[in-house]
């Protein structure tokens, strides 16, 4: 693993006596909270076969102990629950409150551990409760003695921990240990801890009651990931996160960032198959509604993706020069990308251009890279299509292939009371086809006519879709682009027009036909390998 003398600091300032914290971070474990506390994301709501895919993979991956609901919710949340602690190999965790009929659903669900709360500060005792102090200590014991009376392993939390009275959180934690909790959360629930104080509360508590601590953050001044590390520092053995961070409000400590900082930074190896975590994110992205932003870290589009051309010039020679390095796109499962636009350097527009196969002399580079910049600097989104319609036309070049796929004619209709069908004609390979689709809109319909016009031998996955407006008005030209990938490979391309179901359609066609460009070239290359 590359390493920095930065991040050497601590094992050297070990050696000399001087310590950052008070133990070594040599395991945690992951709690993934997607299914509960995620699903709790304004707009979100999991089907019952969406929880069992989430969870499969999170278990295939290896994450220790898997939430995945609240069971006293409904029936269709008990059977979810249900079904996951019956076919997970890693640990399956139910929540509950601190009432008999909630502590009860979750046994009845047969998880292997029951995760029950209770407000422990005085603001949420008195306002949400309207309950004493004394009350919730006595609820607390009874709620851990009767998961326990049944041979399951609890954890408690005292929601609201981090605005607790000390003395009182010390109060209500010897009380769950006293009653056998086998391990104490302390939520950061609203979300207004520092990392320095996390550190020191987990290393006080620690002092105060000898149980395994986890902890459970809460990004709403974007320091959930930052007060999970920081816990782990001061002692904790655990720490709740969900993938992409989604959860109540802000969200929670995001899976990839957490498990990550610890693979790469700390250099623990937490036992998760991090390969997976990239397409795990796109599952629950597409799952939960919640769209990633681009420059999400470890699974957003910009992750690895490169368009100055300093940065991209570097990261040809070395990728450690403009990315972490202790960290690349193959161990989360990503990929690194060189992005055309206004900033794109000549470095990034060669490389670009001969991993298609074009073999641009340095005139032509220099030429095609200031189209490029200057396509990019009129703000429109430059697409492979674009980078290759350029080359093209500078190198004089004649395309190696005509249209794979040759779009005519895109009819779409629709109303009020009707299901929106559309019909598209195009040539394949020279032979007319004309087929017609539905969809929940116009632009669905017509998308999926192509994908049925093209058959199975072009069938690819659309990846990646965007639709801008250009102009302003109701009759705005609309800017769409579309990426596509199949079997590893992806190409993309953009179109414009005021109808956004034809620019879709044309924005689409054209990404499939350099699809199939590229795919093509390289079977020449490896024909021509001795």
């Amino acid at each position: 693993m590359t390493t920095y003398p930065v991040m050497d600091l601590y094992r050297k300032s070990r050696r000399k006596g001087i310590v950052f914290w008070d133990h070594d971070v040599t395991d945690v474990s992951i709690f993934d909270t997607t299914l509960r506390d995620g699903e709790q994301s304004p707009g979100t709501s999991f089907s019952f076969d969406d929880k069992l895919r989430i969870a499969e993979t999170l278990d295939e991956m290896g994450v220790h102990v898997i939430e995945a609901g609240f069971p006293i919710n409904s029936d269709e949340e008990f059977e979810a629950v249900s079904e996951i602690a019956a076919t997970s190999e890693n640990d399956v965790c139910g929540l509950a409150r601190v009432h008999e009929e909630d502590l009860d659903a979750a046994l009845d669900a047969d998880v292997d551990l029951v995760h029950t709360f209770v407000s422990s500060s005085d603001i949420q005792i008195q306002k949400s409760m309207d309950s004493s102090r004394e009350e919730v200590l006595e609820m607390t014991r009874d709620a851990v003695e009767h998961v326990k009376d049944h041979g399951v392993d609890c954890m408690f939390s005292p929601m609201d921990a981090t605005r607790t009275d000390f003395d009182y959180l010390v109060d209500i934690i010897e009380t769950a240990h006293d009653a056998g909790a086998d391990i104490v959360n302390i939520p950061d629930t609203v979300g207004v801890i520092r990392p320095t104080a996390m550190y020191r509360l987990i290393d006080a508590l620690r002092d105060e009651v000898d149980v395994p601590y986890d902890v459970h953050t809460h990004d709403d001044f974007g320091l959930a990931a930052a007060n999970a590390l920081a816990g782990i520092e001061a002692g904790a053995v655990q720490c709740q996160v969900s993938v992409n961070g989604i959860g109540e409000r802000a969200g929670n400590a995001a899976l990839e960032e957490v498990v990550m900082s610890l693979e790469s930074i700390y250099g623990i190896d937490t036992g998760i198959d991090t390969t997976r975590i990239y397409d795990l994110s796109k599952t629950v992205e597409r799952l939960s509604g919640i769209p990633l932003p681009q420059n999400k870290p470890v699974v957003g589009d910009n992750a690895f993706s490169h368009e100055s051309g300093i940065h991209a010039a570097g990261v040809i020679e070395d990728s450690s020069t403009f990315e972490p390095g202790i960290m690349g796109p193959e161990d989360v499962g990503h990929q690194r990308r060189l992005v055309m636009g206004k900033h794109t350097g000549t470095h990034s527009v060669r490389e670009t251009l001969e991993e298609a196969g074009y073999e641009p002399d340095d005139d032509e580079v220099r030429e095609i890279t200031r189209r490029i910049k200057s396509m990019g600097g009129k703000g429109k989104r430059v697409s492979d299509a674009d980078v290759f319609a350029i080359a093209e036309s500078v190198m004089s070049a004649v395309p190696e292939a005509e249209k794979t796929v040759d779009l005519k004619e895109v009819n779409v209709s629709t109303g009020n009371d009707r299901t929106p069908m559309a019909s598209v004609r195009a040539e394949v390979e020279d032979e007319e086809r004309v087929e017609a689709d539905v969809g929940v809109g116009p632009v669905d319909a017509a998308m999926s006519a192509v994908s049925s016009l093209m058959g199975g031998e072009y069938d690819v996955e659309i990846t990646d879709f965007h639709i801008d407006a250009i102009s302003g008005g109701s009759d705005a030209v609309a800017n769409v682009y579309v990426g596509v990938e199949r079997d590893g490979e992806e190409a993309n391309a953009n179109a414009s027009s005021e109808d956004i179901t034809v620019a879709s359609v044309e924005a689409l066609v054209d990404a499939v036909n350099h699809l199939v460009r590229k795919e093509a070239r390289e079977e020449r290359e490896r024909g021509a390998e001795p």
